[in-house]
């Protein structure tokens, strides 16, 4: 990081816009910011970490805003601070604003303005500045990862304030790790750290959760063995669990197998007795048996005997039914004639109740007669019938002429207004047509026109364009020859300062014994000396190559000049002198000139369409005026026709239908009187038939009674059964006979009588005998089938297990070897002896280097005496690898840095900060530091200490690193040429820079 330039603007004790040029101050590589106290020399360096950051270091971060203002500034000037730098290889400007109170533009009171920021690039290859952004967040991300740094490491390492100057030297481990991590880069290997942690953990996790797999197929071994199974003591992950497991499940399927060889022989026992006690229940029940048939016999006798009488009583009923059924088919004979006797006659008296009140009590043959005499009348009207539909249809004839009619005089009418009009409307259809044509003929002529009018406004706008841009171009060719002239004038003048010191600076590369470039002398009694303002060869190549780009720039601007013209030139050959405003007027003209041509020749084809419409619609209309004519004439004839028939047909129906209003009523009519006296004739022959059936039906059945012995018909009808009851009676009889059968079978069979002599059988004792030994075989099976599955599950399991163990093998090898190297970076394993984690490791070496490249300055800062080392030595029960001692040269003695006194602390802990940014700078990653600010501390030292500081300090040019001293001291004033002076004044502070 290098800085360039600093303005500052009401920012603390500025009240004013000052500049600091830190290029022209960094030239010596040693500057002396000084002034009185309080003037505001530590607010430069405020201002600088304000701009960086957005916050002022330390203590004096007491708030943003207002608080950085500078009471000194114009109401209506603004603080702002601006910082140009080359960081990681870009040049960038940043500017900071801070919320503004300020007077209100209208009316009285102020407001307050939000914070700004601004952060521009520089191109190297065109030297103009391009914004990147405007967040306050964005920027302040980019500045912190281009530094590496955050506020408070950038104000230990760049910007020393005055205070803290040796806090990084008396800081504990763990502060100076993170520090040195960020400026180191060492997050890699934190990294590392936390890839091998994560591999350790998923490698772990893997075999513990194989272990529990295992450990849980254990388990389910101890629940298939019944708890005989013993497991260790053990969790997932440790060492020996899976022999365990294995041993266990060998003695367990050990076991089970002996039980299962005693569960097969107790079973074999148990099957024999359960044989010996089924025979002797076979043998019990059998005696039971028969001694219950025969006990029940016994009692079905005696029930009989009980129901003898009733036995009787219902032979004595079945033979009665037997003879009634002789009498039953007269019976069902006067029934059936009965029934059909009282439905004729309901039918005669329902059917003479709709006859007219003379034909109500006349006999069958009068009935006849008169519905014969009703059928003759009918037919007659059959004639009269067809004459009346034919009446109908001439009617709708008729009307359907006059609708004919009717429809074809408006036809005429509607035909003749429209062909009134037809000769306007075909005239007027041409002249669209016409017009329309012209339209279409003038569009094309006005789109030439507006292409050219286009034309011409494009021209004339890019005419415009290059205009300004010739403008611009001439000034920024100007602006370049001005910037090569004042390069080249700076180069000049570098170096005819560098031939004014020429002697100075071969001087330098002479040494005794060797021969002079210039003169050839070997002895070299008066070398020249450089004074301050002498000028190295490198300073002038710098302004040389300074020079040659600015009149490249120049070149490239002349030729951008030149093209802009030349295009300038083409552009208005094409527009002419016309203003751009007057091309656009005309193009807009043309257009909507245009547009109404366009607008009225799109009705082109409409009107054609509409013509050629109306032209059909003309020889439609002539067409249908010709057809209702010719139907007009047709129609005079065929109602005349029409007439004369229906004259002719009202005569007849008149005659036919008599009072009836219709030849259909009248014909109703008759069909009904038929259809009644039919009915009514029918019903009168029926019942007389009915009669004379039931007469011979009752004389019938009094014959049947007395030849089957019965006094009455009735007393038949009593005695006869219907079927239900006759089988349920032949049912009972039945059963009387078979169960008397049956029990004289029983009391007579030989072995039922034999077991009745022997003792009485006890089927309970026999039944829980055979039970029991029922019980004991199923017991003994269900041991054995127990036993067997045991067998078959642990057998499962134990080779499940024995698969899972050999699929650990690896991941169990390979957890091992994670977890150790896990262990030795994260610097918890017994192999690292001081507790070291790989990245304290990798910044304990970079912080041994800081400490070598400390003590070569320390060594010259004190005289010899004083040497700083780096210790691995553990800091109580914490880890070791960032320990910092010094070694006393006098004593021979390693001591804390703590024992070091104010001035020993000061060169000491300056010696650690220049070794820490020269470690920093050859670090391949990470952040070249090229300029530094040392505030405060030069008080402490006395005149030959300061004298040997000054010349480590002054040796830094060498790394092209320039180093600010921030004093007050009075002496170093005389010792360092480059100067940044603050002034104090009532109006407020000014810089001012000497000797750069």
């Amino acid at each position: 990081m290098r800085l360039h330039r600093l303005d500052i603007t009401a920012f603390g004790p500025f009240g004013t816009t000052q500049s600091v040029d830190f290029d022209a101050l960094s030239t010596a590589g040693l500057f002396l910011l000084h002034g009185p106290t309080g003037a505001g020399k530590t607010s430069v360096l405020d201002a600088v970490c304000y701009a960086l950051y957005g916050s002022v270091p330390g203590a004096r971060q007491g708030g943003q805003g207002i608080t950085l203002r500078s009471d000194h500034a114009a109401p209506g000037t603004r603080t702002s601070v601006t910082l140009d730098l080359t960081v990681a290889g870009r040049r960038l400007e940043i500017t900071r604003q801070p919320p503004w109170e300020r007077p209100k533009k209208r009316g009285s009171g102020t407001t307050v303005d939000k914070a700004q920021t601004w952060l521009r690039e520089r191109d190297a290859a065109s030297g103009t500045w391009k914004d990147l952004s405007r967040s306050h967040q964005e920027i302040g991300e980019e500045i912190t990862q281009l530094l590496g740094m955050s506020r408070e490491q950038f104000c230990q390492v760049v910007l020393l304030p005055q205070g803290d100057f040796a806090r990084f030297l008396r800081a504990d481990a763990e502060a100076r790790g993170k520090l040195l991590g960020r400026l180191f880069d060492t997050h890699r290997f934190a990294e590392a750290e936390k890839r091998l942690a994560e591999r350790r953990r998923a490698a772990e996790s893997r075999v513990r959760d194989g272990d529990a797999d295992l450990l849980a197929d254990a388990h389910r071994m101890q629940q298939a063995a019944g708890g005989t199974m013993e497991l260790p003591e053990l969790t997932p992950g440790e060492p020996g669990l899976a022999e365990a497991v294995l041993t266990a499940a060998a003695v367990a399927r050990s076991t089970a197998r002996e039980q299962l060889t005693a569960a097969r022989c107790r079973l074999a026992t148990a099957e024999s007795v359960r044989a010996e006690a089924s025979r002797t229940l076979d043998e019990v029940r059998e005696r039971h048996r028969l001694q219950r048939r025969f006990a029940e016999a016994r009692e079905r006798a005696e029930r009989l005997h009980e129901r003898s009488g009733a036995h009787r009583e219902a032979l004595d009923r079945m033979e009665g039914a037997r003879k009634a059924e002789t009498v039953a088919p007269a019976l069902d004979l006067r029934d059936s004639a009965d029934a059909e006797h009282r439905r004729a006659a309901d039918a005669e008296v329902q059917a003479r109740a709709l006859l007219p009140a003379f034909l109500a009590d006349a006999g069958v043959d009068g009935l006849a007669a008169a519905a014969r005499r009703a059928a003759e009348e009918l037919g007659g009207l059959e004639s009269a019938r067809r004459a009346e539909r034919r009446l109908a249809e001439l009617l709708d004839e008729r009307a359907d002429l006059d609708r004919q009619e009717r429809a074809d005089e408006e036809v005429r009418e509607d035909t003749e207004t429209w062909l009134a009009d037809w000769e306007a409307t075909r005239t007027a259809l041409q002249d669209r047509i016409a017009s329309a044509q012209q339209a279409a003929a003038r569009a094309g002529e006005l789109a030439g026109q507006r292409d050219t009018a286009r034309r011409r406004l494009e021209a004339a706008r890019t005419r415009d364009r290059l205009t300004r841009d010739a403008g611009t171009a001439a000034e920024q060719a100007r602006a370049a020859r001005e910037q090569a002239l004042v390069a080249r004038q700076h180069w000049l003048d570098l170096k005819e300062q560098r031939l004014n010191g020429i002697a100075a600076e071969l001087a330098a590369g002479l040494s005794d014994g060797a021969p002079c470039a210039v003169c050839g002398a070997t002895e070299h009694p008066a070398p020249a000396r450089r004074d301050a303002g002498h000028v190295d060869r490198e300073t002038e190549e710098r302004a040389l190559t300074a020079y040659q780009r600015a009149e490249d720039r120049r070149t490239e601007a002349d030729r951008r000049l030149s093209a802009v013209r030349e295009e300038l030139a083409a552009a208005g050959a094409g527009a002419g002198d016309t203003p751009t405003e007057r091309l656009a007027r005309e193009l807009d003209e043309s257009e909507e000139e245009y547009a109404r041509a366009r607008d009225a020749a799109s009705t082109l084809h409409a009107a054609q369409e509409q013509l050629r419409a109306a032209e059909r619609e003309h020889e439609l209309r002539t067409a249908a005026q010709r057809d209702a004519e010719v139907r007009a004439a047709a129609r005079v004839g065929h109602r005349e026709r029409l007439d004369l028939e229906r004259v002719s047909l009202e005569t007849e129906l008149t005659h036919a239908r008599g009072d009836a209003p219709s030849v259909a009523v009248r014909a109703g009519q008759l069909e009904r009187d038929v259809a009644l006296l039919t009915d009514a004739t029918d019903a009168a022959r029926t019942a007389e038939a009915a009669a004379r059936r039931l007469k011979d039906a009752d004389a019938r059945l009094a014959d049947a009674a007395f030849r089957a012995g019965f006094d009455t018909p009735q007393a038949a009808a009593d005695a006869l059964l219907d079927d239900a009851a006759h089988r349920d009676l032949q049912r009972r009889l039945d059963a009387w006979q078979d169960e008397e059968a049956a029990v004289r079978a029983v009391l007579a069979e030989p072995e039922t009588v034999a077991a009745t002599r022997q003792p009485t059988a006890d089927l309970t004792a026999a039944r829980s005998a055979a039970e029991d030994a029922d019980r004991a075989v199923r017991e003994a099976a269900s041991a054995r089938d127990a036993a067997a599955r045991r067998c078959a599950e642990l057998d499962r399991l134990s080779a499940r297990a024995a698969a899972s163990v050999r699929r650990l093998g690896p991941l169990r090898e390979e957890y091992d070897r994670v977890a150790r190297m896990a262990a030795l970076t994260a610097g918890t394993s017994a192999e690292n002896e001081r507790r070291m984690r790989l990245e304290s490791y990798v910044l304990a070496a970079r912080l041994e280097q800081v400490a070598a490249a400390a003590t070569a300055r320390l060594l010259r800062m004190s005289s010899g005496r004083y040497t700083l080392v780096h210790s691995d030595d553990r800091a109580g029960r914490g880890r070791s690898g960032l320990g910092l001692h010094v070694v006393d040269a006098w004593t021979g003695r390693e001591r804390d840095t703590a024992t070091l006194s104010g001035g020993e602390t000061f060169f000491a802990s300056l010696a650690l900060a220049l070794g820490l940014a020269d470690v920093v700078t050859d670090e391949a990653g990470g952040v070249r530091l090229d300029t530094l600010f040392i505030d405060e501390g030069f008080g402490s030292l006395d005149d030959q200490t300061l004298d040997e500081v000054l010349d480590v300090l002054d040796s830094l040019r060498e790394r092209d690193r320039s180093v600010g001293i921030v004093s007050h001291v009075a002496d170093l004033r005389r010792r360092v040429h480059a100067q940044l002076e603050v002034e104090k004044g009532r109006s407020g502070s000014r810089l001012r820079q000497r000797g750069a």
